[in-house]
């Protein structure tokens, strides 16, 4: 893993489904990050055709053809559904490049919810310019989360 990875943005077709179930797994399986219980990697990746059907807009970052991380979208709900860049790759522009992506998907605005125990993503937010706007509980796991929103420019 070069710190100087040249990636490419792309969006996503069925052919990358299994990474990109594969880092949501990984990366919500970190400490702080997904729930207390996380689903099994089989869920994730059912879960996955369930929400490109219902409209996801999904887009890559990918180096040669290795997935780093993905953004998923709901641009007529104006969400950022879910962010995620694969564990080992944080740090080098992927994250930011992801949701630089998702502003200029929808350039009106959007929100998101992240784990209140999620530190290292709600710095990312913060420093991104979202701003976090209540707190609240997950619907199903019961965690505590924060919201955040980002205006546009």
């Amino acid at each position: 893993m070069n710190a100087n990875t040249r990636f490419k943005l792309r969006p996503s077709d069925h052919a990358d489904y299994d990474a990109i179930a594969e880092i949501w797994h990984g990366s919500a399986s970190l400490p702080g990050v997904g729930p207390r219980e996380m689903p099994s990697l089989a869920w994730l990746r059912e879960r996955l055709d369930r929400e490109f059907a219902a409209g996801w807009a999904v887009t890559v970052a990918v180096e040669g053809s290795a997935v780093l991380g993905f953004v998923a979208i709901k641009p007529k709900e104006s969400v950022l559904d879910q962010i995620f860049v694969r564990p080992g790759w944080l740090g080098r522009g992927i994250g930011q490049a992801l949701l630089a992506h998702a502003k200029a998907a929808m350039p009106e605005g959007f929100t998101l919810y992240t784990r209140h125990t999620n530190q290292g993503a709600r710095l990312f937010y913060e420093k991104a310019g979202l701003h976090h706007f209540r707190d609240g509980v997950h619907s199903t796991s019961g965690d505590p989360i924060a919201y955040y929103s980002w205006s546009g420019d």
